[in-house]
C-alpha cells in the first residue's frame, strides 16, 4: 500500500497544510479518504489525473472534509480534456442520501454526474461493518465526532491500515485500529486547547498502545497542535510517529 498525505491541515486556511485528503494505492486502484477543499489540486501534484481516482470515501460531512466533492463531480459534466468513462464509487454515511440531495438542489443539478458515473454506496452505522473497496477489505465503525462520522480500516493481503477521520477519545476506535500497520490519526487537539470530540497527543498514544498498532501518522493539525512533544509520546508507544507534512509518502 502507497499512501499521500495530500493534505495534513484542518478548516483553517493555511500555505503550508491543506484540509484532509489522503491517497491509497494499490497497483492501478487509487482510493481516496477525504476530499477536502484543494484536495484535487492536490492529486494533480502527486502526479495523478482525476481519472484516476477509481474510490472515494469521506469520513463525515463538515468542509473541510468533504467540499472536494463538488468540484469532482461537477467535473464529470465536461469532456474537455477530462473523459471519465469508468464509474467511480463513493463511500459515505446512510446520512448521504438528504446530504446529496441537498447539495443538488443548491447546484440545481450541476453536480449530477453522466448516468453510469457514480456508485453510491451507503454504510451503516454499525461497529466492523464489513464490506469491500476494489482490492481491499474495507471495515466501518462510528466513531465520536458529528452523527454521520466514520472510521475505516483498509486490508489488503498481510497488511491494515487504519484512518480516525475526526474523531474523540473512543473505544470503537481502538478496537477497528487493532494491531494495525498504520493508524492515520487526527491530532487537532493540545494541552493549550483541548475540544471536546477531536484527540490530544496524550489521547492518540494511549490509543495506539491500547491497540497494539505499530506506527502512527499524526495529522489534521492546527497551528497550536502540530508542536507535538515525541518524547511524551514514546513514554507510552514504542512504534513508529509520523508528523504528517503535505505530499509525503509512506508504504507499508
Amino acid at each position: 500500500m502507497k499512501i499521500t498525505i495530500l493534505g495534513s491541515g484542518t478548516g483553517w486556511i493555511r500555505l503550508d497544510r491543506n484540509s484532509p485528503g489522503y491517497l491509497i494505492e494499490v497497483d492501478d486502484f487509487c482510493l481516496l479518504l477525504d476530499l477536502g477543499p484543494g484536495v484535487l489540486k492536490q492529486v494533480l501534484r502527486a502526479g495523478k489525473k482525476l481519472e484516476d481516482i477509481s474510490s472515494i470515501f469521506i469520513s463525515h460531512f463538515h468542509p473541510d472534509h468533504v467540499t472536494d466533492l463538488i468540484p469532482f463531480l461537477f467535473a464529470t459534466r465536461y469532456n474537455l480534456g477530462y473523459k471519465r468513462s469508468s464509474p467511480v464509487d463513493l463511500y459515505v454515511a446512510e446520512d448521504f442520501a438528504q446530504f446529496y440531495h441537498l447539495l443538488n438542489t443548491a447546484f440545481r443539478n450541476w453536480i449530477e454526474p453522466p448516468e453510469g458515473l457514480l456508485n453510491i454506496n451507503l454504510l451503516p452505522k454499525i461497529k466492523k461493518y464489513r464490506f469491500f473497496i476494489g482490492p481491499f477489505t474495507a471495515y466501518t465503525s462510528p466513531v465520536k465526532h458529528n452523527p454521520e462520522s466514520l472510521a475505516i480500516r483498509l486490508e489488503y493481503k498481510t497488511k491494515s491500515l487504519v484512518y480516525s477521520g475526526d474523531t474523540g477519545y473512543c473505544e470503537e476506535l481502538v478496537e477497528l485500529a487493532e494491531k494495525a500497520d498504520l493508524l492515520i490519526v487526527e491530532c487537532a487537539n493540545s494541552k493549550d486547547l483541548y475540544v471536546e470530540h477531536h484527540l490530544s497527543p496524550e489521547d492518540i498514544a494511549l490509543i495506539s498502545e491500547r491497540a497494539k498498532v505499530r506506527q502512527i501518522i499524526f495529522s489534521h493539525f492546527y497551528p497550536h497542535s502540530e508542536r507535538i512533544n515525541l518524547d511524551l509520546i514514546k513514554e507510552k508507544f514504542k512504534g513508529r510517529v509520523i508528523l504528517a507534512e503535505d505530499l509525503i509518502k509512506i508504504e507499508i
